[in-house]
């Protein structure tokens, strides 16, 4: 249990499914890091469907294109967003883990820059490829899907 207990406040630097970033079970050291307002919210990246469903329920209408996205976040009608990893990379982390908040490597509204992003982490996990194109967001209602970044 000591173990599980010391991973939770880690900030990892890794390759995320999407693109370089920190990864932390600890929303305030990713908020002090990244120098952002602390009201707002993190995905929460998850190992698998079962994961997900201790934490929110999916509107029925939508469930089949939860379980089939691919790179894609979802905002629940709770408010929080929540992306299901598929990546073989990334996923080493997250099955020890099984959930974790996730962001990009840089400070808020700043351009990617590996030194800043070495220097906060307290465990890179090698190797880092290059930033891609973030995940694809969509806000979920009971009835309705809105694309919020394409």
């Amino acid at each position: 249990m000591k173990e599980s207990a010391s991973l939770s406040s880690l900030v990892f630097l890794t390759q995320t499914d999407t693109t370089i970033g920190f990864v932390s079970q600890s929303a305030k050291r990713l908020t002090a890091i990244k120098q952002r307002p602390p009201y707002k919210h993190y995905i929460k990246a998850v190992d698998s469907l079962q994961t997900l469903n201790r934490f929110t329920r999916i509107p029925k209408l939508h469930r089949k294109r939860v379980r089939r996205a691919r790179r894609t976040t979802f905002i629940m009608p709770g408010g929080d967003s929540y992306r299901v990893v598929y990546d073989p990379h990334h996923l080493l982390l997250l099955r020890r883990l099984k959930w974790a908040y996730t962001t990009s490597a840089n400070r808020s509204g700043e351009p990617y820059d590996k030194t800043f992003a070495i220097q906060q982490a307290d465990v890179v996990v090698a190797p880092l490829g290059k930033t891609q194109k973030p995940s694809t967001i969509y806000r979920l209602g009971k009835t309705k899907l809105q694309r919020i970044r394409p």
